[in-house]
């Protein structure tokens, strides 16, 4: 039986990949925080048997070893560890006020050490599986700097080298990869004005922005597709940092 985990699984790109790796033969577990409701739903619409919802809070350790005993006891390994789970707020990059603390630690702490506690938690899960992969999804804007914020450019920043230092440590039985989307056509674009959205597709080189089905079919081409890849920044951005001519 081959296990992927997905935490932030309830949120659009997450539930994209859920039901892209349930598509791919894989028994999913939904992870969720707090919106069980929809995590549920995306249970139901799940191809093929076995798949099950776990809250899991990637700043909690007690949730994550609660995950760790839960997939040991139900397959005792795991193949694919997708990091979907972060948050953001939208702050313009010369507001450094707005930026207070409170925020910073939050972003980080959710977007770069949720991750990692993540890995370590069920570090020993990946490596009783055969070539298994874990997935940061991760964002132009820890390349380019432009993005909802300064902290959540940082911090996307530093979940790329993690994916680096871990593609490295944990070889050859671990392969890290970071999947990094550009504008995507989800939740969060949703609530920003049109003519900002306008304006990204017409910056981007191929014409539109992004689906959470694009994002999902970079994850399924890393699990399945590209098995000597370890330690790299798969992009997602429709050549959004190339800009226009």
């Amino acid at each position: 039986m081959k296990t992927a985990v997905i935490t932030g699984a309830s949120g659009g790109i997450g539930s994209a990949i859920a039901r892209r790796l349930a598509k791919d033969g894989f028994t999913v577990v939904v992870g969720y925080h707090t919106a069980a409701d929809r995590a549920d739903q995306l249970l139901a619409d799940l191809p093929g048997p076995g798949h099950r919802a776990a809250r899991i809070s990637v700043l909690d350790p007690a949730s994550l070893d609660e995950l760790a005993g839960l997939l040991q006891a139900q397959a005792g390994h795991l193949d694919v560890l997708v990091n979907c789970a972060g948050i953001t707020r939208p702050i313009p990059h010369d507001d450094l006020d707005s930026l207070d603390d409170d925020l910073i630690n939050e972003i980080f702490a959710t977007n770069w050490r949720g991750p990692f506690a993540t890995i370590r938690a069920l570090r020993p899960l990946l490596n009783a599986a055969e070539n298994a992969v874990v997935i940061n999804i991760s964002s132009v804007a820890g390349i380019t700097g432009e993005g909802s914020n300064v902290a959540y450019c940082a911090s996307k920043a530093a979940l790329d080298s993690m994916t680096r230092s871990l593609g490295r440590a944990l070889a050859p039985f671990i392969r890290v990869v970071s999947v990094s989307p550009g504008w995507v056509l989800g939740e969060y674009a949703a609530r920003m004005p049109t003519e900002m959205i306008d304006a990204q597709r017409a910056a981007t080189p191929l014409g539109r922005l992004g689906t959470p089905d694009d994002v999902a079919a970079a994850v399924s081409a890393v699990v399945n597709d590209l098995p000597f890849t370890t330690g790299s920044m798969i992009s997602v951005d429709g050549g959004r940092p190339l800009g226009t001519s």
